[in-house]
């Protein structure tokens, strides 16, 4: 009876938290590996001081048959939880969860290595499915790549979450944004959720001013009715193999179809992820007359109707700077070019 009695305190004593809640205990990361066994997981416990026995641990776990349901991954325990409760979180699977930030505009190469940067996923993995085009169609999207299908927002991933995963997310992401009215805004159009991705793509790349981009999107709307090139720099350094910062007059003429100077339309796809606002902006355009654009250097843009406005507004706000030497920040004439040639 004694030896019973011992055996049961001892099981009561394993089975409590090593400190209590009013003490306040740290919490501790541990990450538990892929393929390690039940006593690997009771013994680091013990070793991290999250459990008084890696024994009783183990009791704990075969009695609730979870030997073999303990979950690999990144998790955060502190000394009050008692090892009923360190089971339970391990066998549920939940791990902690690290918040990310993809910002808007942002290239299928870019967020891959922000996703890398943080190890929540792996960059090659991430890079290869988003080309893949098998893996494409079961996300019931018909696109070259998913440029343009991941969404810039603000998601919590767990560490090394598998690519197909991360890049899912994303695109259900962008199933949400993009609600039943835009879609009955796009058909009235007349254009389809990739035209619209693709457009609002390039209204991301050519203003970071929430204000313009109606104003941005009339223009390129003005060009496309009256099959005007776009001539958008953004699109013209997508299609570039290697760019170096600065845009050149033979890089007008390269023959990418992503090149606006070139070939009429929209370019093939889209350029990079756009926001909601930018997306907005493409299927509510200003009602305006402009066809040409430039940039004033303050982050906005001076807008015209005529060849012979964007040309005076082009040698105020580009050409003049320059001969007096300032610098500018940027030596483009943003959605026209017309000013290169």
């Amino acid at each position: 009876m004694l030896v019973v009695l011992t055996l049961l305190q001892m099981i009561r004593w394993a089975d409590s938290p090593l400190w209590s809640e009013s003490d306040h205990p740290p919490a501790k990361v541990v990450i538990i590996p892929a393929g390690w066994a039940l006593q690997q997981v009771a013994t680091l416990l013990e070793q991290e001081q999250l459990i008084k026995s890696r024994w009783g641990f183990v009791w704990r776990a075969r009695l609730e048959e979870a030997e073999r349901k303990i979950q690999p991954g990144e998790y955060e325990f502190h000394a009050a939880m008692s090892p009923a409760e360190i089971l339970s979180k391990l066998v549920a699977g939940r791990v902690v969860l690290h918040s990310v930030t993809i910002p808007e505009g942002y290239t299928i190469a870019q967020i891959a290595e922000v996703l890398a940067e943080r190890n929540i996923t792996d960059r090659d993995e991430f890079l290869r499915l988003t080309h893949n085009q098998s893996f494409i169609r079961t996300l019931n999207i018909s696109a070259e790549t998913l440029e343009g299908y991941l969404f810039p927002d603000t998601y919590r991933f767990a560490r090394h979450t598998a690519a197909k995963d991360v890049i899912r997310t994303m695109v259900e992401r962008l199933e949400q944004v993009f609600s039943a009215e835009w879609r009955r805004r796009a058909n009235e159009l007349g254009m389809t959720m990739h035209q619209v991705l693709t457009l609002a793509s390039v209204i991301e790349k050519e203003t970071g001013s929430a204000e313009e981009r109606p104003q941005i999107s009339s223009v390129f709307h003005n060009r496309l009715k009256k099959n005007i090139p776009l001539q958008s720099d953004p699109t013209v350094i997508y299609g570039l193999p290697h760019f170096d910062g600065n845009l050149r007059k033979k890089d007008l003429s390269h023959p990418s179809p992503y090149n606006t100077y070139r070939w009429l339309g929209l370019p093939p796809g889209p350029i990079a992820s756009p926001g909601a606002e930018s997306i907005r902006a493409a299927l509510y355009p200003a009602v305006t007359p402009h066809l040409y654009f430039v940039s004033k250097n303050d982050g906005t843009h001076y807008f015209s109707t005529t060849l012979a406005q964007h040309n005076r507004a082009v040698e105020q706000y580009q050409k003049k700077p320059f001969r007096r030497g300032s610098r500018s920040e940027t030596s483009r004439s943003m959605g026209t070019g017309l000013w290169h040639s």
